[in-house]
């Protein structure tokens, strides 16, 4: 212990003088992307940031991996030393002790004060920008307008709707990874002679937000077309009226792709100054794992009536977009099993998926949750609260499914999607 000792303290690491206490390790942030690396050339661990606090992606060696188990919030540098010793042979590991701690407190990965200065700095940065940047744009579509432009006429082309269509659902996939999907849905829009005369409500899955809340800004969303304009009025009402149930300027449209790709696609049909409510939907985790109605929660209840009575009054200039997922299934998202698209137990997969669309397209929200709380939504449904709001708030509609798909977004794993259109019963 005393060799073991001395080293500690010539790292500055550990308490000098040593005392014969150390404190425990910090833990590892629970809100990671962890997942096994994409480069077989290059395996181990990748490990970052999807709130994007920190822009460090690591990638850590298969034979570190188990150190990560380490970063507990319980287990000591010694217990990590312990773990190096046992991986590596070697006695002396102070300097891969301190290089593995530094790289991943630098990082910002651990709950503490380095986090915490990073994700502060971070929401101050987006609450005071005048406008939603296009995040996406270079990655997963092109940045040039006139490229977009031209990927989206020939992939989409034009609204067909007619003037009885209130919404649609579209995925918020990769758009190279659900073209058809993509384009069944906004073509099933309705033609608009003047669309700057309507608002786009986008209900958008917030794969990072507070469970029961509902995200909203006020900002516009620029793309590559130009800027998409909130309507404030719109958003101070909801805030209004359903304050504790909202989070204004929620940092999660700063890093959130289900409304981002939403966007693009109406400057597409209707033209640049598309005018848009954006709201993003928390998970509803307390109906998940609890029981009940979502609306169990006040904040949930109030949101939802709150919306209810602003989209009734408001409906003949209201059109809605769900951007929306269904399943996830396969070893990136938990799943000890390969998953493999329309093969295997992803028929069985698709077959609890058309179940609950079938719920959608009667607009019975009662039993498509019913079947969303089974074995507290196994199916990993990213959308099921987006669906659910749009249900309540926007009663009595008749959905039709244009277009279901599953996406072997990597080797092991899969995302279903489907493209919806809702219509008035006249």
């Amino acid at each position: 212990m005393g060799e073991k000792r001395k080293g500690a303290e010539e790292t500055g690491w550990l308490p000098s003088p040593y005392n014969g206490s150390v404190s425990a390790l910090p833990q590892l942030r629970f809100n990671l992307d962890i997942m096994p690396s994409p480069d077989p050339n290059r395996p181990g661990l990748l490990i970052r940031d999807p709130y994007h606090y920190s822009d460090a992606s690591l990638l850590i060696p298969p034979q570190l991996v188990p150190c990560l188990e380490c970063f507990d919030g319980r287990q000591t540098e010694l217990d990590l030393r312990a773990e190096l010793v046992r991986i590596t042979g070697e006695i002396q590991v102070g300097d891969l002790e301190k290089h593995l701690f530094e790289v991943l407190d630098q990082a910002g990965f651990f709950e503490n004060e380095t986090y915490r200065a990073l994700r502060a700095a971070r929401e101050a940065e987006f609450a005071a920008e005048p406008a939603r940047p296009a995040i996406f744009a270079g990655s997963a579509y092109p940045e040039d307008e006139a490229e977009l432009n031209e990927l989206l006429a020939a992939r989409v082309g034009e609204a067909e709707g007619g003037e009885t269509v209130v919404g649609i659902a579209a995925p918020h996939a990769s758009p190279d990874g659900g073209w058809d999907t993509y384009r069944a849905a906004y073509r099933a829009l309705p033609r608009l002679k003047n669309p700057e005369d309507h608002v786009f409500v986008i209900l958008g899955t917030s794969h990072y937000g507070a469970p029961e809340r509902f995200g909203l800004t006020r900002k516009p969303f620029v793309t590559p077309f130009g800027a998409a304009s909130t309507d404030g009025a719109l958003v101070d009402e909801l805030v209004k009226k359903a304050g504790k149930a909202i989070q204004l300027e929620d940092y999660c449209h700063a890093v959130e792709h289900s409304i981002e790709f939403q966007v693009i696609f109406l400057q597409h049909l209707y033209g640049a100054k598309v005018k848009i409510l954006p709201i993003l939907c928390g998970p509803f985790v307390k109906s998940l794992y609890e029981g009940g109605a979502p609306e169990q929660s006040d904040r949930v209840k109030s949101f939802l009536e709150t919306a209810g009575e602003i989209f009734h009054r408001e409906r003949k200039r209201l059109l809605f977009v769900l951007g929306v997922d269904m399943a996830h299934m396969g070893q990136r998202y938990g799943d000890r099993r390969t998953a493999i698209a329309h093969d295997g137990e992803m028929l069985a997969v698709q077959e609890r998926d058309r179940q609950r669309i079938r719920a959608l397209e009667e607009s019975n929200a009662d039993e498509y949750w019913d079947l969303v709380q089974q074995n507290h939504d196994d199916l990993k449904w990213c959308g099921s609260a987006p669906f659910y709001t749009f249900l309540k708030t926007v009663p009595g509609l008749e959905g039709k499914l244009l277009h279901y798909d599953q996406w072997q977004i990597d080797p092991r794993s899969v995302v279903s999607f489907g493209g919806l259109q809702f219509v008035r019963q006249d």
